[in-house]
């Protein structure tokens, strides 16, 4: 079974797939051959599209008793043991892959990333 580590995707960090400014500065589009290869890229990860998986934004954590767990109410405040403003932890299936910022969009609650953990960051 092959690791994802060994998908051979385009790097669109370096240009390639992506579009490039020429000498004249006018934007260039990447090459049909380049589009080709993301197509096929795209139609060889179709069967994962529809992998379920969780996805958890973790605000802060904190321990209670059952007993103080079932007085609260609509309103009761827990504290947690993160401070306002500091990042909060996204998880994919139980893996810390994230950290963003909460936001609001159209009066929702949202989760904007603002750093990707790679394997070894996480801590």
């Amino acid at each position: 079974m092959a690791d994802s580590t060994d998908l051979d995707l385009p790097d669109l960090n370096s240009g390639q797939g992506a579009a490039t400014h020429g000498d004249d500065g006018a934007a260039q589009l990447p090459s049909q051959s380049l589009i080709d290869e993301a197509i096929r890229t795209a139609v060889d990860l179709a069967p994962v599209y529809d992998v379920p998986v969780n996805i958890s934004a973790v605000l802060g954590k904190t321990h209670i008793d059952v007993n103080s767990l079932l007085k609260l109410t609509s309103g009761s405040v827990l504290e947690l043991d993160r401070k306002v403003g500091e990042a909060i932890d996204i998880y994919v299936n139980n893996r810390l892959v994230a950290r963003g910022e909460v936001v609001v969009v159209d009066d929702r609650l949202g989760v904007t990333m603002t750093e990707i953990i790679k394997d070894g960051d996480a801590a």
